[in-house]
């Protein structure tokens, strides 16, 4: 006989159908609410290095075009400088994994300086969440416009022919000039005299007065030294760009590449990282607005104007790229004995 449930039983089941709908429907929307709710304030972004640098102004670019399309979203800069960018980025190490602290990162702090010092404030690789990849830009190799080199060769073929004659200005040792300049040396096959300076101002008079032979600058640093004006002619050459690919203001220099060094690339990169353990759902969040703000063409032209382009990659991409380059670098400064003077 088949069972038949009493009214009584009925109701109670309704009832209980009921009541656990309700409650799923309340936490899914109170899910909804949480997720929409961050951020409900600024977040801050510790710049690890002065006001008016490289850093600092793709920084203040990326922050404002978020802002602006998408107006729920508000930053506060701060500038930490010191330590080679390490003082600013042990603060957002250190900082609670909340969302409202996150560090621009570059290939200064996160790979280069855990290989050439022997003690550092944080733990590269360990402490910090990844969220994205933001921008390159590459070294420019310049030489003074007088110079007899009219090309890379011509410079390689000089260092060759003459171990350690020639003398390459550092805008200081452990910058990305000074390892890409080793790194070329090594492709290359010859030996250079390092000279470093304390800045990029005072290796590029010297550049000029003849004191050294060549530097691997900043474009912005030089920019306005290889272009000639009718007051005055160009100060200085350059002979390549370490770049995959050519820069868009100096389209005619080729790239170290295409000079005979297959694949050599060296940039100096930034990438917007949080504290380890940065829930994932923010993590997202993050990601997907700087992604957007990447894509901006009006952000990727005011990027070219200073020898940039945009790094577009996820969340996953951006944390093996970083992983890699801590190991190319900490590698390429253990082969050349390179130590922090």
């Amino acid at each position: 006989m088949k069972h038949i449930p009493s009214l009584q039983a009925t109701s109670r089941l309704a009832c209980g159908l009921v009541l656990l709908a309700g409650q799923s429907w309340y936490g899914l929307q109170s899910m909804a609410q949480t997720n929409n709710a961050y951020p409900d304030k600024p977040i801050k972004i510790i710049v690890p290095y002065t006001p008016g640098g490289g850093t600092d102004t793709v920084t203040r670019r990326l922050v404002e075009r978020i802002s602006f399309d998408n107006p729920k979203w508000q930053f506060v800069v701060d500038n930490k400088a010191g330590g080679g960018g390490n003082i600013g980025m042990e603060l957002v190490a250190k900082s609670k994994p909340d969302g409202y602290t996150l560090g621009m990162g570059q290939t200064a702090n996160l790979a280069i300086n855990p290989g050439l010092l022997s003690k550092m404030p944080f733990d590269a690789a360990k402490d910090f969440t990844p969220i994205a990849l933001v921008a390159e830009q590459p070294m420019v190799i310049v030489v003074k416009a007088d110079s007899p080199w009219r090309t890379l060769t011509d410079m390689v073929a000089a260092g060759k022919a003459k171990p350690n004659s020639l003398r390459q200005a550092l805008a200081g040792t452990g910058t990305v000039g000074h390892l890409a300049g080793e790194l070329l040396a090594k492709r290359a096959g010859f030996k250079a005299l390092n000279v470093p300076y304390k800045g990029a101002a005072p290796a590029i008079t010297d550049l000029l007065g003849g004191q050294t032979d060549y530097m691997l600058a900043t474009p912005q640093a030089v920019l306005g030294m290889l272009q000639a004006t009718p007051l005055q002619p160009a100060r200085l050459k350059a002979l390549a760009v370490t770049s995959i690919k050519r820069l868009s203001i100096l389209p005619v220099i080729p790239t170290v590449a295409e000079s005979g060094y297959k694949d050599f690339e060296a940039v100096d990169w930034k990438a917007v990282a949080a504290p380890a353990g940065l829930p994932p759902a923010m993590v997202k969040s993050l990601h997907a607005v700087i992604e957007s703000a990447l894509k901006n063409p009006a952000f990727i032209a005011k990027l070219a104007d200073d020898g940039s382009a945009p790094m577009s990659a996820s969340q996953e991409q951006s944390a093996k790229y970083i992983a890699s380059e801590q190991q190319m670098w900490g590698a390429l400064i253990k082969e050349a004995g390179i130590k922090n003077e």
